[in-house]
């Protein structure tokens, strides 16, 4: 009897605490079986097989990642793709110039001849995905290092990849799940010819700037659109003049009859992480250790850039989208920390852990459970300062620096350059110089230089409990660790201080010169910090991860008739929910309602001068005049954003809100601020998903932009 009711109180405390329908980040395979009737239940009026199909065409079918770390939907039969604004931000940001601001003024392709082309930018479609955990677990066993199994697990990975691509035709990517307790294959096709069609003026599309991000209510306009394209025969394609819009198999209609509060809805995307499995003291080293070290040196890189792109455009336009990527998540991390302490995570954690541990020693679970607590719990307090130097570390090195490793690199490929033979040389020359030209083209010295020095600053002097990189170090000491004297002497005599020193080097090569030189001496010394792992903490390691494996195992064994869905890891998944209102708190909504907001609000916030809440005049004249043409809501409004409680995280910008009919009513580009732990756990009450209404992306392109080409080509549901 005390068996049973321990069984059962584990089963209640494992996590997550509990799946509500608008919890989970769901497979598309398992739709039929795991959430087809509750859908239905709430307002779903399609099939699975219309959702998710190998041989039909479906919705998966409109669903792309966009670049690499977003979502995106095709919304025409001519391959036009919808995604956030900050999502196309780097690459609107690349082909504007002081000359021509699309960025700041914004950009309509009149036709598709007036589309412009990124250097590098790529759609990825989801063409289908099957289970191949029992295989790949069965080349394991449980006698394996950690090292062992994920050698025999790669090699099987291998194989199914190559067995799967069709000769090249594909992309194919086995991922692991549940910690490695499952296995799952997908199978992607890439297209790599994808041209800006249009985006609005930066007031819009990044209305209310770093002060909204992640607060409710907002007015922000947050998208841009593209187009794929393909050769003649369909196929994908590198960009050229002569390949034709793309033929999608699969379009997204466009509703324009609005939403209502509780309208049942769903999302489909690639999330790209959340971490609902981490253990409580994991949670605890983020929140005292690696977040905080995060915020401060993020702070530190926004001010530096800041200070620069305010005093010459071409600046600005070449750091905006680094910039704008830090401070998403230098609010994000602190808004972490915040609220992981306000929802007391560690202690509910501990004691969930805690129960499970008592589950985990009884006699027939102790001799593959028994230490996966102890073991988890040992590698956190061994790594809590190496998690705060690893943060302080990385702003100075990859993040906010584009000079803390460059040096290291360029430098390793000239030390080779100099020991090739001539034959060797002549066929490395034209691609060095391509990279020199490429690394070079958007950075500005002056920034570069004040970034490093302080970011040095800060990590030599932060990253107290931990050993930090012996030659910063050895600078530090001599300097009260103010590295300011040193970098500009280190800038002013360095081959890697300019694309013309780079260059010089290649025509008169020497090995002395970069051994000798002091940011290549730097670099590598940063460089070989950040990848060191101390052999402590290597023994950890591995009894960590097979432990936290083992508790993932455990947790789902103790209750299997519980629905489970893996951790985020930007492979397209399913969320469903409703609109939903927001507590207001003391936070003022023009709207009658807290789920939406209006024009009424964006033209409240106006703001003459500041580059975060100065409308155009074009919109406020359109306001003023009530010209809403047939966007408007039935009480007359312009609505601009929505609310719903699906459960999503960073990845799922861009992607599509749908109604139970499959058509388009939204597009997703952020989260609250009061729920900003989701990525660790899920708050039924607070938490939201912030929408652009895609009645406003309309109103933007028809009645602001004149773009009426874009709206005819779209097929518009009333």
């Amino acid at each position: 009897m005390k068996k049973l009711v321990l069984f059962l109180t584990v089963a209640l405390m494992a996590l997550p605490l509990k799946v509500k329908a608008d919890e989970g980040m769901w497979f598309l395979m398992f739709i039929e079986r795991l959430n087809h009737r509750d859908m239905q239940k709430m307002g779903l009026q399609l099939t699975a097989e219309e959702i998710y199909s190998i041989n039909n065409n479906s919705l998966k079918d409109a669903i792309v990642q966009f670049d690499g770390g977003c979502t995106a939907e095709i919304i025409s039969n001519q391959g036009l793709v919808l995604t956030n604004h900050h999502c196309g931000y780097d690459k609107i940001a690349e082909l504007s110039t002081p000359q021509d601001d699309i960025l700041t003024n914004g950009f309509w392709a009149k036709d598709k001849a007036e589309e412009r082309a990124p250097k590098e930018i790529s759609v990825r479609f989801f063409v289908r995905m099957d289970d191949v955990s029992k295989r790949i677990l069965g080349v394991t066993n449980p006698k394996m290092t950690e090292a062992e199994r994920e050698k025999a697990i790669k090699e099987e990975i291998a194989k199914i990849e190559k067995e799967n691509n069709e000769g090249g035709k594909y992309t194919v990517s086995v991922r692991s799940f549940f910690q490695g307790n499952e296995y799952y294959y997908f199978v992607y096709q890439d297209f790599e010819d994808v041209r800006l069609v249009g985006t609005p003026p930066n007031a819009i599309g990044k209305y209310g700037g770093d002060t909204d991000n992640w607060e409710w209510p907002r007015h922000t306009g947050d998208f841009s659109l593209f187009r794929v394209y393909t050769d003649a025969n369909g196929n994908p394609a590198p960009y050229s003049p002569n390949n034709i819009p793309m033929k999608p198999k699969h379009h997204l209609p466009v509703s324009m009859a609005g939403v209502q509060e509780g309208d049942f809805s769903m999302i489909l995307g690639y999330p790209g992480r959340t971490n609902r499995w981490m253990p409580a003291q994991g949670i605890a080293q983020n929140v005292s250790f690696a977040y905080p070290a995060w915020v401060e040196g993020s702070k530190l890189g926004m001010d530096v850039m800041k200070k620069y792109m305010d005093q010459n455009d071409e600046v600005r336009l070449n750091y905006a989208s680094k910039y704008a990527s830090i401070a998403n998540y230098w609010k994000n991390r602190q808004g972490m920390i915040d609220a992981l302490k306000e929802h007391k995570t560690v202690d509910k954690k501990t004691k969930e852990e805690k129960a499970f541990d008592k589950w985990a020693n009884k006699k027939e679970n102790k001799e593959v459970y028994g230490n996966v607590i102890k073991d988890i719990n040992a590698y956190y307090a061994a790594t809590n300062e190496k998690s705060r130097h690893d943060n302080y570390l990385s702003l100075a090195l990859i993040r906010a620096s584009d000079m803390g490793a460059l040096p290291y690199s360029f430098g390793n490929a000239f030390l080779q350059y100099i020991t090739a033979d001539d034959a060797t040389k002549a066929q490395m020359k034209p691609a060095l110089e391509e990279a020199i030209k490429e690394a070079y083209a958007t950075m500005y010295m002056p920034l570069e230089q004040e970034m490093m020095a302080k970011q040095l600053g800060l990590y030599a002097s932060k990253s107290t409990g931990y050993e930090i990189a012996p030659y910063v170090k050895e600078i530090g000491s001599k300097s009260n660790n103010d590295f300011t004297s040193y970098i500009n002497n280190a800038f002013a005599n360095s081959i890697f201080a300019s694309e013309e020193k780079a260059l010089a080097f290649l025509n008169n090569p020497n090995a002395d010169l970069v051994n000798n030189d002091e940011l290549f001496k730097l670099s590598t010394d940063l460089v070989r910090q950040y990848n060191t792992v101390p052999d402590n903490v290597k023994a950890l390691q591995n009894d960590y991860q097979k432990s936290y494996r083992l508790l993932v195992d455990g947790l789902r064994k103790a209750n299997p008739d519980k629905k489970y869905y893996p951790d985020a890891n930007s492979t397209l998944r399913l969320t469903y929910g409703t609109v939903r209102d927001l507590p207001r708190g003391n936070k003022v909504n023009d709207a009658k309602e807290n789920w939406y907001t209006t024009l009424d609000g964006t033209i409240a916030k106006h703001k003459a001068g500041d580059e975060e809440f100065e409308n155009p005049q074009r919109l406020i004249d359109l306001y003023n005049a009530k010209d809403y043409g047939p966007y408007a809501d039935k009480d007359g409004s312009l609505h601009v954003n929505f609310l719903t409680d699906h459960d999503i995280t960073g990845g799922n910008s861009g992607s599509p809100v749908l109604n139970g009919k499959g058509e388009l009513i939204g597009l997703a580009f952020d989260g609250n601020i009061e729920a900003m732990a989701g990525d660790v756990i899920f708050d039924p009450k607070l938490q939201r998903t912030i929408n652009v209404d895609i009645r406003y992306v309309l109103f933007v392109i028809d009645k602001y932009a004149g773009a009426t080409n874009l709206i005819e080509e779209m097929t518009i549901v009333k």
